[in-house]
């Protein structure tokens, strides 16, 4: 197998990952309030259970990309962390208390964590030019799991049977189905993802060339187990340079050289604060649906999915845009659509009045607003992120940038859990921090500039 064909296998992998983790959200997020509220949990703790799947992401995240930045391998780490996920999946569905229940979610986000290796295998596994596309398309996918995941939930809500001692119903059911669609990737993992030597601009170029030279010789010109052979050692001295990289490459790090630039500074606080808006929204739905319109899992199910449409819908434009537009001229026009986003939702959709036709199309318009500005944010400040910060230490800065992002998602329900009947708060204090980032944005446009490649284990000799 040629390194084009274990490329392919290996980001089709990633992108079923990702894909498990978006059906994930869609199958816990409708039926956890309910199900909390079966356990006798007091509102705060749908709050709780999704900020703890957070914490521990963002606890788990830069320990994973250390390790994935030393080691040079991913493929070990989401194996391991595959196993929280099965293993909090499994708690969910035996949740016997409300405490088990937001242990469970904890348990869960430690498995999320590998993320910050993922994103880092992929940035020093493509070029910059491609990077932004790359990234649309597997958040695509993540995207994807959100849309399938509704659809799953319409078998799983009419499950109501005994498995042993453990109860499996339209609450507990998608904690069990999880945890084997988790058991399954592993096998996946094994057999379809490798850790490929790590490419920048130029060793891309020179590896696609090879490959289309081998493809065209006949094989008069070259015995074809003397060219597998060449390559297989190609791979080899490939893979030890790039063992050695990796255990160099924290040798003359400095995290307050990294982090402590105006433009990553920007760019984390456009991490927090979307991350941040996005949760609290996503926090605040369904209880808003449930006063206003009366859905149940059912309908939230269906929500749920029609904006997994939407949002795939703007990856795939953004992926495409991405090849138009500079990745800092993306950035600016998703913080101004998500400005737009909470001016409705502060004008229209905090005191919700008059018939229930006109307060569901003033609430479909607010969440089309705010998913519509989501993949412009999402994928290019991901994007420049990778590029302003060291290509060789990339594990560990992804996880620095999930970390903070975790940070937003914990915050998030917490500030949205207490806020439901207080909306004119909640939405003014997010509009106020989106118009403080697209104004940092605006003034920091000149140093979002694109690729530029760091490459910290060779700050040395190039005067850092």
């Amino acid at each position: 197998m040629d390194y084009l064909q274990k490329r392919n296998l290996t980001f089709f992998t990633i992108g079923l990952i990702f894909m498990l983790s978006g059906i994930e959200y869609a199958v816990i997020l409708p039926t956890i309030w309910r199900y909390l509220q079966i356990l006798e949990a007091p509102p705060y703790f749908l709050g709780l259970g999704l900020s703890a799947f957070s914490l521990s992401g963002l606890l788990t995240g830069p320990l994973f990309g250390c390790w994935s930045d030393r080691s040079g391998s991913t493929k070990s780490i989401i194996l391991f962390s595959n196993l929280f996920e099965i293993a909090g999946n499994f708690m969910y569905f035996v949740g016997y208390s409300k405490w088990l229940l937001v242990g469970s979610r904890l348990v869960t986000g430690v498995g999320a964590g590998a993320g910050s290796s993922i994103f880092g295998f992929l940035t020093q596994s493509t070029r910059p030019e491609e990077r932004a596309g790359v990234f649309a398309a597997v958040m695509a996918c993540r995207q994807a799991g959100l849309l399938v995941g509704p659809a799953f939930n319409l078998f799983l809500r009419l499950c109501n049977f005994k498995l042993g001692a453990f109860v499996v119903n339209k609450f507990t059911s998608p904690g069990i189905f999880m945890c084997l669609l988790w058991s399954l990737l592993q096998f996946v993992v094994m057999a379809m993802y490798w850790d490929l030597p790590p490419i920048d601009a130029a060793e891309g170029a020179v590896a696609m060339t090879e490959l289309k030279a081998e493809a065209d010789e006949d094989e008069e010109d070259e015995p074809l187990i003397g060219s597998e052979g060449n390559r297989a050692n190609a791979y080899k001295a490939l893979d030890s340079d790039a063992s050695s990289v990796g255990s160099e490459a924290f040798d003359n790090y400095s995290v307050s050289r990294e982090f402590l630039r105006e433009e990553v500074i920007v760019l984390l606080t456009a991490q927090f604060i979307t991350l941040f808006n996005q949760t609290a929204l996503e926090t605040m739905v369904t209880p808003l649906t449930q006063r206003y319109f009366g859905f149940d899992e059912l309908g939230n199910s269906v929500m749920y999915s029609l904006c997994g449409v939407e949002v795939i819908l703007g990856f795939l434009f953004v992926r495409w845009l991405s090849g138009k537009m500079a990745d800092r001229a993306v950035l600016i026009a998703g913080l101004l659509i998500c400005c737009a986003a909470c001016v409705w939702s502060l004008v229209f959709l905090c005191d919700l009045r008059g018939s229930y036709e006109w307060k569901l199309s003033a609430f479909v318009i607010g969440v089309f607003l705010q998913l519509l500005g989501l993949p412009f944010v999402a994928v290019s400040q991901v994007s420049l992120f990778s590029k302003v910060t060291a290509e060789k230490t990339q594990g560990f800065s992804q996880g620095i940038r999930r970390s903070v992002g975790g940070l937003a998602t914990i915050m998030g329900p917490l500030w949205a859990g207490g806020l439901t009947n207080h909306l004119y708060i909640m939405i003014g204090m997010m509009l106020a921090l989106l118009l403080m980032v697209t104004v940092m944005t605006a003034l920091s446009y000149g140093r979002l500039t694109q690729p530029r490649v760091w490459r910290c284990a060779r700050s040395s000799d190039n005067g850092g």
